[in-house]
């Protein structure tokens, strides 16, 4: 991979959400909100931080939500402009920011998470391009953790694998690098295993979900076998990438909020009230009620 610097990146946003159902039965889990804006949000501002002015969103036949979302609301603008709501207005009218383009590609089949970043392979063309998976939420106060990531990659010309520190215990539910040079910060990956036993994981150093990838790793999609449940795994595509060209593992500053899970999404709920300019302090009240109520409630 050359130092060229990322301009698109891909979301692949075609899964049913089961974890969530009944709301996910008409509502996308990556238009589950945090606050007042849905997770798909936060990724796509992370990733406009980072450059990326084509957005290309990997979504399936049914699912219309997050396309409407992107789009213009004539009648909704109207609404709010009769009514003088200029404050409103200017959220609906910049979810996207001028001179950012979002582009949706129908994953016809659900085989896997490779088959989705394959399913872009027309928009991307040869150049580099990041993956965000909207159901990890990066929350941080500094630069976002695929900015960090873009900024790597175009210093070094490597591929980057964003990583954090999981107790060894659990390095079962997640991919799992082999580094070497790893600086505290980032190094070369040697070899990536997917969800290894505790006793045999290399590290444990996991993968979340968020990418900064060569335009090889198409090719190698191409040509990768379906594995369990005939998906067509991105892990596997990597492993082979690590054969050809530099890929390292990136430990992001931030906090990481797993939004595919009902307790990942209440932290990340609670952190973000926290740090909202207006909510943080009612918000801190009513945590504070909640737990003296739920204590004198426990002592009866």
């Amino acid at each position: 991979m050359t130092s060229q610097r990322i301009r698109k990146a891909v979301f692949p946003v075609a899964g049913l959400g089961t974890r969530f159902l009944p709301a996910t039965k008409t509502v996308p889990k990556e238009m589950l909100p945090i606050i007042d804006r849905p997770l798909i949000q936060y990724a796509v501002d992370e990733a406009i931080e980072a450059g990326c002015d084509t957005l290309v969103f990997i979504t399936n036949r049914y699912k219309h939500a997050v396309a409407d979302y992107f789009d213009k609301a004539y009648e909704l603008e109207q609404k709010l402009e009769r009514a003088g709501k200029t404050e409103q207005l200017e959220l609906v009218r910049h979810v996207l920011p001028p001179g950012v383009r979002a582009i949706f590609v129908t994953q016809a089949e659900a085989l896997g998470l490779g088959h989705a970043v394959l399913c872009a392979k027309e928009v991307i063309g040869n150049e580099p391009f990041a993956v965000l998976l909207p159901d990890d939420l990066i929350w941080n106060r500094g630069a976002g953790a695929l900015k960090q990531m873009a900024d790597a990659a175009q210093a070094s010309g490597a591929s980057m694998i964003a990583v954090q520190n999981v107790p060894h215990e659990a390095t079962g539910s997640y991919g799992i690098v082999a580094t070497e040079a790893f600086d505290g910060r980032q190094g070369r990956i040697k070899a990536i295993v997917e969800k290894p036993k505790p006793e045999v994981a290399p590290s444990n150093l996991a993968v979340v979900g968020r990418y900064v990838l060569s335009p090889r790793i198409f090719g190698l999609l191409e040509a990768t076998r379906p594995g369990a449940g005939g998906e067509i795994q991105l892990t596997d595509a990597i492993a082979a990438l690590l054969a050809e060209q530099p890929v390292h593992a990136y430990r992001f500053q931030g906090t990481r909020f797993d939004c595919g899970t009902h307790i990942g999404l209440i932290e990340a709920t609670i952190r973000y009230a926290l740090d909202h300019e207006k909510l943080s302090d009612p918000a801190r009240d009513m945590m504070q009620r909640a737990l003296g109520e739920l204590g004198v409630k426990d002592q009866d």
